[in-house]
């Protein structure tokens, strides 16, 4: 039987794409169904993602005897070729287990990248760094917190096959926060507190434009010498917040302020996928009451860690260390005393992201789940 690609023109496809995660993952127990609107919305060139305002991506559907078996995307972001020029990215890579199909999938994605005058292709990431990167390829029986993506142990098989190299490893760690961290890392918070240069404090919700706005200030400073590092824009920024802003809680979200300005940020966000796993991906017609109902006061057993930072002109210093062993350690009481949290997750962090890993390290975290990225010349 042979395998056909096709593009997706239709909102019948749309849908098909969207959907054929449930015929690939349905009997992992590993996984957890995404909100269908949430990646309708992903993908929806004229919706409300204002990633392509700066990109522009195709998607496939393979099928076979018109039934689908794998799906694909193809993107090139103006962004990214600021920093890379011809690099251009592939994702959304999923399939039944067949080779052939996953072959298929890549050599599209290939194809259309060419034409666009790619000559690097890189992958997966669905559509960017931003959202989910990499390929799942150790943890495959841990289910993944919020925002982070799960993928099948032969899809790594392929994009070998296919010529493909591992250029980046992104790590999740995970920890146990229900005991407070090593005595050093208490000291370090201690010798914070004292010196009285450093205040942490919770984000305002009712200036949450303004906070979002200070967090993507020190986040495109501080990231921006990151491998792969593509700056957010004002209009993500909004388009983000708006989709996080129910999932943000004021203790979990910290600002580390030094001499009265404010300098460093975590965010923490409560494992949402333990509260959506049982809607099966649908919010209507009673998803979307279950779920409003489970965030008015939300008990879950992890927290992940998405995003933190410190600007440029304190990274690696003293200061640095105190104001990030302060958020996590304000952050971790929180997390259990308010929500029950047992078990905490930060990441991804890239593999030679010596500061971050360090940190992960002194507060007794360990690898959990490693996320890869490809490449591969054209």
């Amino acid at each position: 039987m042979t395998v056909s690609i096709r593009p997706v023109l239709s909102g019948a496809d749309r849908k098909a794409f969207v959907d054929l995660a449930w015929r690939i993952y349905g009997d992992d127990p590993a996984w957890v169904p995404p909100l269908k609107s949430e990646v309708h919305g992903l993908i929806a060139e004229r919706g409300s993602n204002p990633w392509f305002e700066h990109g522009e991506a195709a998607f496939w559907l393979a099928e076979r005897d018109g039934v689908p078996v794998g799906r694909v995307s193809a993107q090139v972001d103006r962004l990214v070729q600021e920093r890379r020029p011809g690099l251009g990215q592939w994702g959304f890579f999923d399939y039944v287990d067949d080779p052939s199909v996953g072959a298929a999938l890549i050599a599209t994605a290939e194809a259309w990248l060419r034409g666009k005058g790619m000559t690097i292709a890189q992958g997966p990431l669905s559509l960017g760094i931003w959202d989910e990167p990499g390929l799942l390829v150790s943890g495959f029986d841990t289910r993944p917190t919020v925002m982070m993506g799960h993928h099948r142990a032969w899809f790594e098989r392929d994009v070998l096959a296919a010529g493909y190299r591992g250029v980046r490893d992104l790590h999740a760690w995970e920890l146990d926060i229900s005991k407070p961290f090593p005595p050093l890392v208490q000291r370090i918070v201690a010798a914070g507190e004292k010196g009285g240069r450093i205040r942490i404090r919770e984000i305002d919700k009712a200036r949450f434009a303004q906070e979002a706005a200070l967090v993507l200030s020190i986040l495109n400073e501080a990231w921006s010498e990151n491998w792969g590092f593509v700056p957010l824009t004002d209009a993500e920024v909004a388009y983000v917040g708006k989709k996080l802003k129910p999932i943000v809680f004021a203790d979990l979200v910290r600002i580390a302020e030094y001499d009265g300005e404010p300098v460093a940020f975590m965010i923490t966000l409560p494992d949402v996928n333990e509260l959506t796993a049982d809607l099966d991906g649908r919010l209507f017609p009673f998803g979307w009451a279950k779920l409003l109902w489970r965030l008015r006061k939300p008990k879950v057993s992890r927290m992940r860690v998405p995003l933190m930072g410190v600007r440029t002109h304190l990274q690696g210093t003293r200061a640095a260390s105190m104001m990030a062993f302060m958020m996590i350690e304000y952050i971790r009481r929180a997390s259990v005393a308010n929500y029950g949290a047992t078990r905490g997750e930060i990441g991804w962090i890239l593999e030679d992201n010596e500061p971050m890993r360090s940190i992960a390290k002194a507060i007794d975290s360990e690898i959990s789940r490693t996320y890869r990225i490809f490449e591969k010349p054209l």
